[in-house]
């Protein structure tokens, strides 16, 4: 994700994400069951979202279906389908789901109890389930695109259809799952809409059914992917085919009233995954492209195969050419770091967003002639406040009330690829990019954590580095950078 300036705001840049309850339903039948002890919300312990994912199984697969009549104020009828192999006993299935409404729950083909509290959708199957047993979770649903008063994220609608954007912790206000980046999992997602609109999801196309009036698309991924990653684009749009390197399928998504006027961005995406698998590797996944969406959400984000972008990006005049290209790379870089190498916690969002904003700022660098040094030297003087506002670079804050997106602070954009520079001086360039291209192969298709860095760091330089990424990671205050001695930091801000 990259917020994305705004000269003039009309809305504040950071999202504000509801904590509105889901409303408990359930079947007739099922309330003159005998009640449970009461539910409660759970979560896997993470340090900035304790309530976000659920213990006790390893989701395989999601299918996901959605019904779109055409009006993006409207909810949408739903399917979820949850392949999953439980890790422990398990009386109860805590399922991370809000603001939609529940129809109808079945467990491996059985009705199932099911009630809301907080954020969680826990349900209750006919039988326990023993440790190492397969299970299906079907969830008939809606999955409601209007805005809450407190919300942004999930749907986004757009002036022609609507959008995704899960992340940090809103893939569950669109289906429910285990919305973790640690638990990814294979996804096949089917939408169905009028005649008239194009929907393009995440991986490739498999099917395309036409019944009376509605048209049904049906796309899977090749590789597993995080909740909070996931996309579905509906609109009057058009999709753009052409090949990458190596016969990779380039697929852009953009408003068919702009498809002339935006090839002159759309073609540059074959030369900058080239440029990108020049530093870093072979690209991780199926497919890569480009979508383009008439909305505000006052960021990019990196979401896996198809990259989210307002489309006014492109046609803003104060933002020269060579700023809008560096942030497309940030967006590419991603789906190395953070999509296919994904984070095993929240704290370790500095891996994705310092890479990225590495990328970005090399690429800016070698195409356009503007000095990383020089970017770097700046964010030194400001790291220190930046860390004073959000807490060193891998242990951030946690994010203000009501507004989950506020992780995402400079500390962890340009803060966080300062500590790539300073790494880079301490161990060298060479050892340095062995480091980059053996970390994405390592780790493709997995979760990694800030240790396992540090780790392979030390391993690929041959010495331990362990003192220099606490300093630098954790530290209140940002250390000396190697071979700059002449750097200096600003005052503290207020002084």
């Amino acid at each position: 994700m990259l917020l994305t300036p705004r000269v003039r705001a009309s809305r504040p840049k950071t999202l504000r994400i509801a904590t509105a309850l889901l409303a408990a339903a359930t079947s007739a039948t099922l309330l003159a069951a005998t009640a449970p002890a009461p539910v409660k919300p759970l979560g896997i312990g993470d340090r900035l979202f304790p309530h976000l994912g659920n213990p006790g199984y390893d989701v395989l697969s999601y299918d996901l279906a959605f019904t779109y009549r055409g009006d993006n104020k409207k909810p949408l009828d739903a399917t979820t389908v949850i392949d999953a192999r439980t890790s422990a006993p398990l009386e109860r299935i805590n399922l991370d789901f809000a603001h939609g409404k529940v129809r109808s729950v079945e467990v491996n083909g059985a009705p199932a109890r099911f009630e809301s509290t907080g954020e969680d959708l826990v349900v209750t199957p006919p039988k326990p389930l023993n440790p190492g047993e397969g299970m299906r979770i079907t969830v008939r649903h809606t999955s409601d695109p209007r805005p809450t008063k407190d919300k942004d994220g999930g749907w986004v609608p757009t002036a022609d259809g609507l959008a995704m954007a899960n992340q940090a912790d809103a893939g569950h206000r669109v289906f429910p799952s285990n919305d973790h980046p640690a638990d990814k999992a294979m996804f096949t997602i089917r939408v169905t809409t009028p005649k008239g609109l194009t929907a393009v999801a995440n991986g490739l196309p498999v099917a395309t059914a036409h019944r009376g009036a509605t048209t049904t698309r049906v796309f899977r991924t090749h590789h597993p992917m995080a909740t909070e990653l996931a996309q579905v684009s509906i609109g009057r749009s058009t999709v753009v085919h052409r090949d990458g390197p190596n016969g990779l399928p380039v697929r852009d998504v953009v408003p068919t009233k702009d498809r002339k006027a935006m090839e002159r961005w759309l073609k540059k995406t074959p030369d900058q995954i080239g440029w990108m698998e020049e530093k870093v590797g072979r690209y991780p996944f199926e497919t890569y492209g480009v979508l383009m969406a008439q909305a505000r959400t006052g960021f990019e984000l990196e979401t896996q195969t198809l990259s989210l972008f307002e489309s006014d990006l492109f046609k803003r005049p104060e933002f020269p050419e060579w700023y809008v290209d560096s942030i497309m790379v940030h967006e590419l870089a991603h789906q190395w770091f953070g999509d296919s190498v994904s984070p095993a916690t929240w704290s370790d969002l500095w891996l994705n967003e310092g890479h990225a904003t590495w990328y970005e700022a090399l690429y800016a660098e070698e195409k356009a002639d503007k000095p990383l040094q020089k970017r770097m030297r700046e964010a030194y003087r400001l790291s220190d406040n930046w860390r004073a506002a959000g807490g060193p670079p891998a242990a951030p804050k946690g994010p203000a009330p009501g507004q989950k997106i506020s992780i995402f602070r400079p500390v962890v954009y340009d803060g966080s690829a300062l500590v790539l520079y300073a790494l880079r001086q301490e161990i060298g360039r060479p050892a340095f990019e062995r480091l980059e291209r053996l970390w994405v192969r390592t780790h493709r298709d997995g979760n990694a954590t800030t240790a396992d860095f540090v780790q392979l760091a030390s391993s690929v330089s041959g010495r331990d580095l362990g003192g220099f990424f606490d300093a630098w990671l954790y530290g209140a205050k940002t250390p000396a950078m190697p071979g700059h001695p002449d750097w200096r930091k600003a005052a503290p801000a207020g002084k």
